[in-house]
Order: C-alpha cells, then sequence, then structure tokens
C-alpha cells in the first residue's frame, strides 16, 4: 500500500478514532498521541491490512483497546464527558444554560454505567456504528450490545427525568 491510498484510507475514520480515544483519555494532547500511535501501529502493518474486513472497526478496537492500556497505566478510574464543543444556536441564553446543564448531566449519569453500556452508548449514538460492527469491535453478539443499549439509554432517561422533575440525582 502506498502512503496516499493509506492516508486515503486513514482520513475517513482518523477524527472519529480521536473522538473516542478523548471520550476516554479526556485530555486533547493524550487522545492526539493516541490517535497518532494507532495510525503508526496500522502503516507500520500496511501490508496486512488487506486482510482485514473492515479496517475502520479493526483501528477502533485498536484505540480503544490503546486507551485502556494507558488508564490502567495510571491507575486512574477518572473517565468523565466533556462537551466543549456544544453550539446551541438559540439566542436565549436560559436555553443554553439549560442545555449546558442537561449535557453536563448526561455526562454525570454516564459515568455511572457500567463500562461496557457507556463504550456501546458512544459507539452507537455518538460514533454511530451500527450494532452488528459494534459487536465486531467489542467481542459480544449483536443481542447483547441491543440489550447493553437500551438498558444505557433507559438509565439515562430515567436519571435526567429525575434530575429535571425533582431537581436531585
Amino acid at each position: 500500500m502506498k502512503e496516499r491510498a493509506f492516508i486515503t484510507l486513514t482520513n475517513g475514520f482518523k477524527d472519529k478514532l480521536f473522538r473516542l480515544a478523548k471520550r476516554l483519555l479526556i485530555s486533547n494532547e493524550e487522545a492526539e498521541d493516541a490517535t497518532q500511535e494507532v495510525l503508526l501501529k496500522l502503516w507500520k502493518n500496511k501490508t496486512k491490512m488487506t486482510e482485514y474486513k473492515n479496517v475502520e472497526a479493526f483501528a477502533m478496537t485498536m484505540t480503544k483497546n490503546y486507551c485502556y492500556d494507558k488508564l490502567k497505566a495510571k491507575e486512574t478510574g477518572n473517565l468523565k464527558i466533556v462537551h466543549s464543543n456544544y453550539k446551541d444556536e438559540r439566542p436565549s441564553l436560559q436555553r443554553q444554560v439549560e442545555a449546558k446543564d442537561s449535557l453536563d448531566w448526561v455526562g454525570k449519569i454516564m459515568n455511572d454505567l457500567p463500562e461496557q453500556q457507556r463504550m456501546i452508548i458512544q459507539l452507537r449514538d455518538i460514533e454511530q456504528y451500527d450494532n452488528a460492527e459494534i459487536a465486531d469491535m467489542l467481542g459480544i453478539n449483536e443481542v447483547a450490545v441491543r440489550v447493553a443499549l437500551s438498558r444505557g439509554r433507559k438509565k439515562i432517561r430515567e436519571e435526567l427525568l429525575k434530575k429535571h422533575n425533582y431537581g436531585v440525582v
């Protein structure tokens, strides 16, 4: 595989790799490092890339594993969501504050989810992968993906409704 073909192939999914790494590692710098490491590993094994059915899914799995290894090395469990790129186009300041507050609560609620549910929600609802691709990436069957996704969404919805209705979570 030539350099130009590799760049063309990886340009389609390198932003997804970065977002997944940022979700897991929190830091922009560490996420960039993780993305570069994964792309470098892919480049070093470019002769084997034709053997993979879905290079993007393989790269996402590599990114997930690399990030987990980094987190284990740091011995930290501080996984949290940071939505710094959210924009609400409505002019109402109150709406903007309410939307930001809701996103913060969703992030806090997601942090309390089991790791597998959190990862499946990230891949399905944010990265827009289908259930079959997620099942391949995580090494589980599609039924388990659907069940975890349903339970995770239900938990987020229930806790968010509690917050909005009663002001406590």
